[in-house]
């Protein structure tokens, strides 16, 4: 089974609040016959658009394929949280690598918010960005360890962007009676993901890019040059990049034992009107510290975006609503009966210490992916590392690849089953707060 078409019609984005609301942008053509370029990338989202920017802004010739429309997968679907650091806490970082490279790491995830914000900026993004996401635990000893790790980021790295929130403060932001308050990471952002990818594949093209849409690539044969083959033609290229997180496939053996698909689900209220006071009093997005996370923010329009629930296989729930309402409700009983107009699934990736997998797969073909719910701006990040590490500026990435990644045990037939057990383990522990 594809997971390209599992869950979804060829080259047309899921039925979401995103797509609904999305910049229009005209479909590029199907790629058909062959030709050359100096890079050839696979994957159309963040990673992929970013990397294709910055290459083609180096003057380097460009092609990009994807297998349905640019923004489709992750990028598309997210709930649109610029967040700060990498997924894996600095704490955990620095006792894996050590302090040098942990420095370093939270360098680099500083520059990608910075990366992120600046593409918007300079190339005049519609994507309703905006300041502030709120960390919230759900009983006292997470909101202890939320302004430990906020005390961690000051001292050690002089981060001076966060608003420490007793239980009094968390519920004046976010009135939810599950909360026992946290921290707002005022540095941090949220914005319209699809908008945000649409913009990228903008100014891409307007850089040269040639992008083309509806290609799934179906095999690449290793040399100087590459060969990147889809259904209808190829592609020689002096450098290839992976570019497919979740969507990877059978097209690279050493990044799929690392970097594993699962799926997470968002639905969005009617608009809330007045009700909206009961949700956030501020603009902001908030994540909380459960396991499987809950995150959400209020849209332009008023409606609650809400994020919660996975799955592990390839097939979506039948009903995506109730899967995100459970959740949604245990945060917020008095919406249990407000109604979806739209309920949609993804398709992300992640590794096992949900840090990103960035690897050479062969002297010119590298490979980012396994972003980990982490992905707008560390996506966007990777595709810039990637383009300048082409180029001979390959600091940042090697310094990503460094990053110890494990292979999951079981190989492709078992991971998702042991998957399944362990996330059980985890749910029953956010269900008795341990």
């Amino acid at each position: 089974m594809n997971l390209l078409y599992s869950n979804d019609s060829k080259a047309e984005y899921p039925a979401s609040w995103y797509a609904a609301t999305a910049n229009p942008l005209a479909r590029f053509p199907e790629f058909k016959g062959e030709t050359r370029a100096d890079v050839c990338i696979v994957g159309g989202g963040y990673t992929g658009l970013s990397a294709a920017l910055h290459l083609a802004e180096a003057g380097m010739d460009v092609v990009l394929l994807e297998a349905h429309r640019v923004g489709f997968g992750a990028s598309g679907r997210n709930g649109g949280q610029l967040g700060s650091a990498q997924r894996m806490d600095q704490e955990d970082l620095e006792r894996l690598v050590g302090q040098d490279d942990a420095a370093k790491l939270w360098d680099l995830a500083e520059d990608a918010k910075t990366l992120v914000k600046s593409l918007i900026e300079r190339h005049k993004i519609d994507c309703d960005l905006k300041p502030g996401i709120a960390n919230l635990g759900l009983s006292t000893s997470e909101r202890n360890d939320l302004h430990a790790h906020a005390a961690h980021l000051s001292d050690r790295y002089g981060y001076d962007q966060i608003e420490l929130l007793d239980e009094e403060a968390g519920h004046a932001l976010c009135p939810s009676p599950a909360y026992k308050g946290g921290y707002l990471d005022k540095g941090a952002a949220h914005l319209h993901p699809l908008n945000y990818a649409l913009g990228l594949a903008r100014a891409a093209e307007a850089a040269g890019v040639r992008i083309f849409e509806g290609t799934e690539v179906t095999g690449i044969e290793h040399g100087d040059p590459a060969t990147v083959l889809t259904e209808g033609g190829k592609v020689r290229a002096r450098h290839v990049i992976l570019a497919c997180n979740g969507y990877l496939g059978t097209l690279n053996r050493q990044v799929a034992a690392r970097v594993m698909p699962i799926n997470n689900f968002i639905a969005a209220t009617e608009p809330l009107g007045a009700e909206a006071a009961r949700v956030l009093t501020r603009d902001v997005a908030v994540a909380d510290t459960k396991f499987v996370v809950n995150y959400f923010r209020l849209s332009a329009d008023g409606r609650l975006l809400f994020g919660g629930g996975e799955s592990y296989g390839y097939r979506f729930p039948s009903d995506i609503a109730a899967t995100v309402r459970k959740p949604m409700t245990e945060i917020f009983p008095h919406l249990r009966d407000v109604r979806f107009d739209y309920a949609w699934g993804g398709t992300l990736a992640i590794t096992m210490r949900r840090m990103p997998y960035l690897t050479r797969v062969a002297p010119n073909i590298l490979s980012a992916s396994g972003y980990s719910g982490h992905g707008v701006g560390t996506a966007t990040h990777a595709g810039q590392l990637m383009a300048l590490a082409i180029q001979g500026q390959a600091e940042g990435f090697d310094t990503m690849a460094r990053v110890p990644t494990l292979p999951f045990p079981g190989g492709p037939a078992l991971r998702s089953p042991l998957l399944v057990l362990a996330m059980t383990w985890y749910a029953m522990r956010d269900r008795l707060g341990i």
